[in-house]
């Protein structure tokens, strides 16, 4: 009797153990409540229900709470705040360690039990939004840094892929970015070499990975500071591939960069995908492959027990759990700015939104035999249990059915694109209203009041918050 009831509780906290491991919702779905205030536009909700959760700031998810609550101090217009949590939130994705105890529990579980590594282009979109933060305090130098401190971040994270490196490898927002910044300070030596470097990428990365054209501002900014720079020889050749004249004479009293962010960037769920075993040609190796996609993944098992080994041979059939993007679409997609009765497109600078499908898909390239080797072991650990005994073999393949979950979690405040305009104004108060068109021809207008000094170039962001509504959890 005794025996009888050891092994009932056994299996009873064996039990309440992979039902605390499975959750069953995503991290979008646990964040709902978050994420809708931000849809209505209540960061001041928003950032409370942040404010409440104690726990996250110390759990593994505390890179995203810190992301989150630099995004919405942001949109409060709390810049000095908002970089205190971004440096934080920079600080923990520099030191992050790998800590094997979880690594080992990730092997038998999923990766959701690990502290949250972001994606490559969320840990670069924090130095934008510190950038921007700085611009908002007429700290420029700093700004500058923010930028300078992307294309060093990008470098270090492809240098770790030996193979299968990202498309999104270098950053052409980051590079305009930082032009019109030396622009904005007289430097139009370097603002000229910015806004080349941008140019360069949009003419080969952007344009050949994430559907980007090149905007017609970048080359009326680069045609002029070759200009006041006096390289003769660069405006004459950037006019003839332009097929456009520098406007060298038109200078106004003070000008206006607008940055528009519009809607949100995707949310992850998950998808899975069958693996069959196929004989091996080598001894101590086994060969699973998805012969409707084209997979094929040998993983040797030739350093394991002789149980184990076999273990592994006898697995038939594998589902494994990978994390893909959802779009969000946008509500609003064309806007412009208007003052005086003249009007200015907003140009797209950065389609986040493309970035992040194609950055995921180049991580899963590089992960997807960790993926199937996690699960390979799982199984075969249900299988050695189950030889040993039935009961506990049974549990293990409910744990194992229970706790593939693909990790879900990203930084979702990120917008879909940014886009932007540069217009001029006059010395003193200036009324600019942002119009925007939208789904059924929608519109929406935006007055803002900018009061300039001669000679001075003002910056200012803005974010539309709407989505459409979007299938989510099919």
């Amino acid at each position: 009797m005794s025996a009888m009831w050891g092994k009932f509780r056994f299996l009873a906290v064996l039990s309440m153990f992979v039902l605390v491991m499975a959750g069953c919702a995503t991290y979008y779905q646990k964040n709902l409540k978050f994420q809708q205030s931000v849809y209505e536009g209540n960061l001041e909700k928003a950032d409370k229900l942040l404010e409440k959760d104690t726990k996250a700031p110390l759990g593994k998810n505390k890179v995203l709470y810190f992301l989150n609550r630099g995004f919405t101090s942001w949109m409060l217009g709390l810049p000095e705040k908002s970089n205190e949590y971004f440096s934080t939130a920079d600080h923990l994705i520099e030191d992050q360690q790998k800590n094997y105890g979880l690594e080992a529990l990730a092997l038998v579980s999923n990766p959701m039990v690990k502290p949250y590594v972001p994606e490559d282009f969320e840990a670069v979109m924090l130095n934008y939004y510190t950038a921007m933060n700085y611009i908002r305090l007429g700290k420029f130098d700093e700004a500058l840094v923010e930028c300078k401190r992307i294309d060093i971040r990008l470098n270090k994270l492809n240098d770790k892929y030996p193979t299968n490196k990202n498309r999104y490898k270098r950053d052409a927002f980051a590079h305009t970015l930082m032009g019109l910044i030396y622009d904005a300070t007289g430097n139009y030596n370097d603002a000229f070499i910015a806004y080349r470097n941008a140019l360069e990428i949009y003419e080969t990365d952007y344009a050949a990975n994430f559907k980007a054209t090149i905007p017609l501002q970048l080359k009326k900014d680069l045609l002029r500071t070759a200009y006041l720079t006096g390289f003769d020889d660069e405006v004459r050749r950037y006019e003839e591939k332009f097929g456009m004249k520098c406007d060298s004479t038109n200078k106004p009293e003070a000008e206006l960069v607008f940055f528009w962010l519009n809607g949100f960037g995707p949310v992850k769920d998950e998808w899975s995908i069958n693996f069959t075993q196929f004989p091996g040609d080598n001894p101590g190796w086994i060969v699973l492959a998805n012969q409707e996609n084209g997979l094929s993944f040998p993983i040797f098992i030739g350093d394991r027990g002789v149980k184990e080994q076999a273990a592994f041979k006898d697995l038939r059939f594998l589902r494994v759990a990978f994390p893909k993007y959802v779009e969000r679409p946008r509500f609003y997609y064309e806007a412009s700015l208007s003052q005086s009765g003249q009007s200015w497109p907003l140009e797209e600078l950065e389609n986040i939104n493309e970035i992040a499908f194609k950055s995921l898909h180049d991580r899963m390239v590089r992960e997807m035999t960790n993926s199937i080797l996690r699960l390979a072991a799982k199984k075969a650990m249900e299988a050695l249990a189950d030889r040993e005994n039935k009961n506990l073999g049974s549990i293990l393949s409910i744990a194992n059915a229970l706790t593939e979950k693909a990790d879900t979690r990203n930084w979702q405040t990120l917008p879909y694109t940014i886009s932007y305009a540069r217009i001029p104004l006059k010395e003193g108060a200036n009324t600019v209203i942002l119009k925007v068109k939208g789904a059924n021809n929608a519109m929406q207008d935006y007055p803002f009041t900018f009061n300039a000094q001669k000679g001075q170039i003002c910056f200012h962001a803005f974010q539309n918050v709407e989505i459409k509504s979007f299938s989510y959890g099919n």
